[in-house]
């Protein structure tokens, strides 16, 4: 990215506010990206113990797969999926507060005894799926957030700030060089005065 500027006294100001600024800044955009790379490393793995957990679930499931084509899946299902927004290193997340399951009464005596073990491993299965999808949402809100930090670090430390700094740098040695031509030049009109001023007198 090239720094637009002019050699003179206004654009070597401006440029030293930017540079101030960013340089200000740094530290906190490192800290951001540095906790939000531990937060990303976090929900990465939360991720990995809910798939884990839906693994356990699912073989469980399928020890009894023979029996669920008996099983009335009109009995159970998601009536609302309660959630909260929070903050975590400056990135809000979606965090799940409570799953409401909505259950039809059914007979004990004429229904079979492993129903009531199968409400809880379905709903089980079904908390844990929603759980999943919020956590794989977070962490990629996190990762977005880290990536975006990322770059802006990188663009302040690799590009902006030496950019601000070799422009300043050019300025600078610009406006001596004019300062040392503007002296040199006085020195060399002082000089031919005095030439000429002796010349006079001598004539």
């Amino acid at each position: 990215m090239a720094i637009t500027f002019q050699y003179n006294k206004t654009s070597l100001q401006s440029l030293e506010k930017n540079l101030k600024m960013r340089v200000r800044a740094l530290p906190t955009l490192k800290n951001k990206e540095s906790a939000l790379r531990m937060e990303v490393k976090k929900a990465k793995d939360e991720v990995a113990i809910l798939d884990e957990r839906m693994e356990k679930a699912i073989t469980s499931y399928d020890q009894m797969l023979s029996l669920w084509g008996e099983f009335d899946t009109s009995l159970l299902r998601v009536e609302d999926v309660r959630m909260s927004v929070r903050k975590i290193a400056g990135v809000r997340v979606p965090v799940l507060d409570e799953v409401v399951f909505v259950e039809k009464p059914f007979s004990l005596f004429s229904s079979p005894k492993w129903y009531a073990d199968g409400f809880v491993q379905l709903k089980e299965l079904a908390q844990i799926g929603i759980e999943q999808e919020f956590s794989r949402h977070k962490l990629s809100l996190l990762d977005y957030a880290r990536k975006k930090s990322t770059q802006k670090v990188n663009l302040f430390e690799k590009v902006q700030i030496p950019g601000y700094e070799d422009a300043i740098r050019k300025i600078k040695r610009f406006m001596e060089d004019e300062e040392n031509l503007s002296k040199s030049s006085q020195k060399i009109v002082k000089g031919k005065r005095e030439r000429e001023d002796a010349l006079k007198i001598e004539n």
